[in-house]
């Protein structure tokens, strides 16, 4: 009587297919529960960088929050409980955060001007009244900041199309 051997998949290969599924899971949910193109700003490279800050996010949330922490004197309980609510995208926290630091403003201030703005008011309208104009040196800062976190997250910068 000869045996018939039937082919079953490796467990090795088929573990990896599925690790490597479940860790792309979470990534996708985070994006799909975000803005990936948030409230115009003006400036099509500062909008191209913000939606790629949303996926930036998604992917290393620790390290996003760290950024906001660091290097915009965000408070981290406040961050964590924006991003855990899911009401803001973190290019939006990030923004507030950017236009706060350029302003002189505390961050918290900045989310909750956003928080509290007029429907359809988006955030050139919001930037402006803080005092950051397109082409102003504060508008330059702010672009200036996005360079520098990106080199932080080393990160290509993307530009619009």
């Amino acid at each position: 009587m000869t045996m018939f051997r039937i082919p079953f998949p490796r467990p090795l290969p088929l573990l990896l297919a599925v690790a490597l599924a479940l860790a792309a899971a979470p990534v996708l949910s985070a994006q799909e529960g975000t803005d990936a193109s948030p409230s115009a700003t003006g400036n099509p490279v500062v909008d191209a960088r913000l939606a790629d800050i949303n996926v930036y996010a998604a992917r290393y949330p620790d390290a996003f929050v760290d950024e906001l922490v660091r290097y915009f004197d965000a408070p981290r309980s406040l961050i964590d409980e924006l991003l855990k609510k899911g009401r803001h995208a973190p290019a939006d926290l990030y923004y507030a955060c950017a236009l706060a630091r350029v302003s002189g403003r505390p961050c918290r201030g900045v989310i909750e001007a956003r928080e509290a703005a007029a429907d359809g008011e988006d955030w050139a309208a919001i930037a402006s009244r803080l005092g950051v104009q397109p082409g102003s040196a504060r508008e330059k800062r702010l672009r200036e900041g996005m360079v520098e976190s990106y080199a932080r997250w080393a990160r290509p910068l993307p530009d619009a199309d």
